[in-house]
């Protein structure tokens, strides 16, 4: 029931046709040549190899298209951590800002602590 390179085979008539990994028909060809394997069938193997070059190119496509899209997402990450970058940044020049402000604050109660004292004291 099963030929070679994984094809099988199902009678149909006085010879078995062959099927390629497909599901197509393969032609059968007789050897003519004088020798031992005269008069034996064979499988054409040609469309077998254009099945596989289908499936080599179909392969190709996809691997083209998952390499188009992980460029488009490497683009998207390095645009993503310059903008966490700046956003770091601006997370920082808040925090200077938080401190001065909270230092100039206590500078302002200081100064009024110190007022009213004078006034108390006057």
């Amino acid at each position: 029931q099963s030929s070679g390179s994984g094809s099988s085979s199902l009678c149909s008539g006085s010879y078995p046709q062959l099927y390629y990994f497909c599901k197509e028909v393969a032609p059968l060809r007789v050897v003519r040549h004088i020798g031992p394997h005269k008069g034996n069938l064979w499988e054409d193997e040609i469309d077998d190899i254009g099945w596989l070059q289908q499936l080599m190119f179909e392969k190709d496509v996809k691997i083209a298209e998952l390499e188009l899209r992980k460029s488009e997402l490497e683009m998207k990450v390095k645009r993503l951590k310059d903008r966490k970058s700046k956003l770091d940044d601006q997370v920082a020049q808040l925090g200077i800002e938080i401190t001065e402000a909270r230092l100039q604050l206590q500078s302002t109660r200081a100064c009024r602590k110190l007022a009213l004292a004078f006034v108390l004291s006057w």
